[in-house]
């Protein structure tokens, strides 16, 4: 029989055969059609997108009343933010009710993941060098991007600023600092070096420090209606001293360019826990240490045909510790690597018609120095191929992913899995105003080393999770004239999904640790909605909003005898919703948010003991911008949960009451 590893060459092998043999082909097409005029890079087909995503760009997120990427996420519809509370507070998101680990997370180009717990904490990526935050349900319709890319049920993709610089100019400089609630202290600076006509640099820092503490109502009752507990504290523990380094080196090169960045990520922090049974401080402490070295490559090779290469070495450690009496002493460390190489190659076959193939290659591993840890490693291998059709009244792209995944650990040999995933996303353009859109996907995800191996928590047992999307939409785009109402966005999405051996986590007393189980199947049926406009009132006025709102039904649909079935699933409200509105006068910026979550299930059975209100949040905020000696300023004075809401988006981990900040920006 076979070994593993000849049977993993071999499969490589054919793959990167296969990949030169159709860069040949794909070359040849080219030299025969040469004649087509040139396309624009920027719009090349392999590039085009069939479905456009929800975006937030750089001066919509300098507007909201957002600290961390996982904030602004918030204003996204169909997505859930699991936030834990505070400055050093876990915050995770969950898309469409799949879960978090059907979420991927891309930060300039190249996916964050985390083999250890599926988790990535969105609260460490800070928002001040970030230009866009986009949304795709499905996964990204471009058929030019790394093959694990086709594997998600959805994405974010994070794009950090590249260096812009006027003629005549070489260097950029901008500090911000703030200070706000729990005695929070933010600083950062961005420094923007011109080196040469082709190569630019950019270094990003910063620090945050905070004491974690602010003000909570906890009122519990108990199974008869009676009051348990009603009175207002502090909260605890919450501390967090924390420091960012990001480095990169961009080059252009004749039709193309190169990305080189580096990023480093510390924190120690306190995690205040869950309060249960009247008890408010814990004694939970973790250290992390993130880093992450990554290169981007990307030309076209001919006016038809280009290539991107992407390579990546994370390392990843935390320390975790628990002193509290009431529970087992921990002082736990855990090491985690990854190294990531992908190659992807596209052509424009025909006007209109556009090929590409890609192949990614991932290493996970991850040690501990607790008793009879596994030391789990994962090899992963992505072959996807894909094509799309752009016509004035249809665009079409369909994509097959192949995956192979084995994993090995201590103990024997591990487990090995191989999948198929396809996808097929059409829209259809009805004037130039509505367009129709459509999709239909299927797409899984692997137990995490947590879910698996951990002890006490981990579930040797668990199945893959395994996903189908259905997704129809109309979009409405019209833009008119310099005054009153000037361009008006509205989209409207109905899906519905099914969830195969769901994989979900609760919270186990403690924030570091989770019980894992298989739901079985889950049926998720939702419609999304948005809506944006622009208007300009009177001349120097300028007023824009957003609209978002989600209703999802999803329901645990495993096993008729038990006392859930067709319950809602934990944690997922059936109405969702924001509001963000701007009005913008000379240099003045007034800036309105609005959150909204519905009522919605701490457990399986819904029942009253297990119902969570409903909570939402105002947030307002006051920007100046002038210009004094050369240099650009801006002050922010901003009020958050304006009207004091108390609420828990996870149980028994309180959210701050009302809270304010104020900042100031200089950009030399």
């Amino acid at each position: 029989m076979a070994t593993w590893g000849s049977y993993t060459t071999g499969f490589m092998r054919i793959q990167l055969t296969f990949l030169l043999v159709l860069c040949s082909v794909l070359s040849a097409a080219q030299d025969s059609i040469h004649h087509i005029p040139e396309v624009v890079v920027s719009h090349r087909i392999a590039r085009r997108e069939i479905i456009a995503p929800q975006r937030l760009g750089s001066i919509e997120l300098e507007r909201l009343n957002a600290q961390s990427i996982a904030d602004a996420l918030r204003f996204f519809s169909g997505l859930q933010l699991k936030d834990y509370g505070g400055v050093g507070g876990i915050k995770t998101v969950d898309i469409r009710s799949m879960g978090s680990g059907h979420m991927g997370v891309f930060y300039d180009g190249i996916e964050l993941s985390n083999a250890q717990n599926g988790q990535i904490d969105l609260g460490q990526y800070s928002l001040d060098n970030i230009d866009e935050i986009a949304l795709y349900n499905g996964q990204k319709s471009a058929i030019f991007q790394p093959a694990s890319d086709f594997g998600n049920a959805g994405s974010i993709y994070i794009r950090t600023h590249l260096p812009q610089f006027a003629p005549g100019e070489h260097r950029h400089l901008r500090f911000n600092a703030s200070y706000g609630a729990s005695n929070t202290l933010r600083s950062s600076v961005l420094w923007e070096q011109r080196l040469s006509s082709s190569i630019r640099t950019s270094v990003n820092a910063g620090v945050v420090n905070s004491d974690g503490k602010y003000k909570f109502r906890y009122r519990r009752m108990t199974p008869s209606g009676d009051i348990a507990y009603d009175t207002t504290t502090t909260r605890l523990n919450g501390d967090i001293l924390s420091g960012r380094l990001e480095g990169n080196v961009t080059g252009i090169i004749d039709r193309g360019y190169w990305i080189a960045k580096a990023y480093l990520y510390g924190s120690k922090r306190g995690i205040p826990g869950a309060i249960v049974n009247n008890v408010w401080r814990r004694g939970e402490r973790q250290d992390d240490i993130n880093t992450f070295l990554q290169v981007h490559f990307q030309k076209d090779v001919t006016k038809r045909f280009s290539t991107q290469l992407l390579g990546k070495y994370a390392f990843y450690r935390a320390h975790y510790v628990n002193r509290d009496t009431t529970q087992l002493p921990a002082d736990n460390r855990y090491w985690q690597q990854e190294g990531y190489l992908s190659t992807v190659n596209a052509c424009d076959l025909l006007p209109g018609w556009s090929a590409s193939m890609a192949y990614d290659l991932k290493w996970n591993k991850l040690n501990a120095d607790t008793y009879r840890f596994p030391f789990p490693t994962r090899w992963s291998h992505f072959l996807s191929i894909a094509t799309s059709l752009d016509f004035p009244h249809l665009k079409m792209q369909a994509s097959l992913l192949g995956t192979l995944i084995k994993d090995h650990q201590r103990e024997d040999g591990g487990k090995s899995l191989h999948r198929l995933v396809p996808a097929l996303f059409v829209t259809v353009p009805v004037n130039e105003t509505i367009s129709l859109r459509a999709f239909a996907k299927q797409s899984f995800r692997m137990p995490t080393f947590n879910d698996l191996y951990y002890t006490n928590f981990g579930n040797a047992s668990l199945l893959p999770e395994r996903a189908v999307q259905y997704d129809m939409g109309i979009v409405i785009d019209k833009s008119w004239g310099n005054k009153g109402l000037t361009a008006i966005h509205l989209q409207a999405n109905g899906y519905f999904n099914t969830i195969h051996d769901k994989i979900i986590a609760y919270p186990k007393g403690q924030q570091f640790r989770w019980t894992m189980l298989n739901l079985g199947r889950v049926h998720i049926t939702g419609v999304d909605f948005s809506s944006a406009l622009t208007m300009v009132p009177a001349r120097q006025w300028q007023v824009t909003g957003k609209l978002q709102y989600t209703y999802q039904d999803a329901r645990d649909v495993t096993d008729p005898s038990t006392s859930y079935y067709k319950d809602q699933i934990p944690y997922i409200p059936y109405h969702s919703g924001s509001a963000i509105m701007s009005v913008l006068h000379r240099g003045f910026t007034l800036n309105y948010s609005f959150i909204y979550v519905g009522e919605r299930y701490n457990e399986q059975e819904n029942i009253p003991y297990n119902h969570m209100q409903p909570w939402y949040t105002h947030d307002l905020s006051l920007q100046y911008e002038w210009t004094l000696g050369g240099i650009r300023w801006k002050a922010t004075a901003e009020v958050n949960n304006v009207f004091n809401q108390q609420y828990d988006v996870i149980l028994n981990y309180p959210m701050p009451g009302r809270n304010g900040r104020i900042a100031l920006q200089v950009t030399l």
